[in-house]
C-alpha cells in the first residue's frame, strides 16, 4: 500500500492541490501593488471624495427660473396697467358730461321764469290762494329810503284776501346764490326791507318756493289764516 504523502525526495513533502491552488487564487483576488485603486468607503486618514470636492458636494437643487422682463413698450405707448386706470376715469368723466345741469344752473332770469314763478304759483294756490297775480320785473325798490338805490329785478305777487295783500322778493345782484331781500304790505306802502334766506349755504328750487311760502304763512297770509 502507497504511503498517501507523496515524496518526490527524500525528507521533502509535496504540497497539496489546494496548496498550489491557493496562492494563485488569492493572487487574482488580491489589489494590484502597481497603481491604487480608488472605493467608495472612507477611510479614517482619507477624507470623502464626495465632501473634498466642493462643486461634487453642493446640492442638485433645480435653479430658480429668472422671470422674463416685460416688453418694452412701443415709442409714445402707455402701460397696460396705466390703459386700465383710464377707462373708468374716462367713462366717469363721460358720465358726467352726459348729466344733465340742473335747473339752478340756468341763467337767472331764465331760472325764475320757467322754473321758480310756475312751482311758486302752485305751492301758493295749494295753501288756498286762488287769485293770485304774481309778475317778475325790474324796477326800484317801493320802500322808504332806498329812492337812490339802483333797479334790481323783483318777483311781485298780490291777491285779494281781507284787503290788498302783497310781497316783493328782491335780488339785487341777479343771482339766486347771492344776496335776497323781502318786504310785504296790506294795501299800504312796504316799510321794512328784510333778508331773505341768509343762512343757506346752497339755494335750491325747491328751497326758494319754501323760504317763501313759509314767510308767509308767518305773516298769517295762508291757510286759515
Amino acid at each position: 500500500m502507497a504511503d498517501p504523502t507523496n515524496h518526490n525526495q527524500a525528507g521533502e513533502v509535496a504540497p497539496s492541490t489546494v496548496d498550489k491552488q491557493a496562492p494563485s487564487v488569492a493572487e487574482e483576488h488580491a489589489p494590484s501593488t502597481d497603481s491604487p485603486e480608488a472605493t467608495d468607503l472612507p477611510t479614517a486618514n482619507a477624507p470623502d471624495p464626495k465632501a473634498a470636492n466642493p462643486e461634487t458636494a453642493k446640492p442638485t437643487a433645480t435653479p430658480p427660473k429668472r422671470e422674463k422682463p416685460a416688453a418694452k413698450a412701443a415709442v409714445g405707448e402707455k402701460p397696460a396697467a396705466a390703459a386700465t386706470e383710464e377707462k373708468p376715469a374716462a367713462a366717469a368723466k363721460a358720465a358726467k358730461k352726459e348729466k344733465a345741469p340742473s335747473v339752478e344752473d340756468k341763467p337767472f332770469v331764465e331760472f325764475i321764469e320757467q322754473d321758480y314763478l310756475p312751482a311758486l304759483q302752485k305751492a301758493i294756490a295749494q295753501q288756498g290762494v286762488q287769485d293770485l297775480q304774481v309778475s317778475f320785473a325790474k324796477q326800484k325798490v317801493p320802500i322808504t329810503g332806498f329812492e337812490s338805490a339802483e333797479e334790481c329785478w323783483q318777483i311781485i305777487g298780490s291777491w285779494k284776501e281781507k284787503g290788498q295783500r302783497q310781497f316783493n322778493l328782491y335780488f339785487p345782484e341777479e343771482d339766486i346764490q347771492g344776496k335776497k331781500g323781502f318786504s310785504c304790505n296790506e294795501g299800504k306802502k312796504p316799510s321794512t326791507l328784510e333778508s331773505f334766506l341768509i343762512d343757506e349755504r346752497k339755494i335750491t328750487l325747491d328751497l326758494l318756493v319754501f323760504g317763501l311760502v313759509q314767510r308767509l304763512d308767518g305773516q298769517k297770509w295762508l291757510g286759515i289764516n
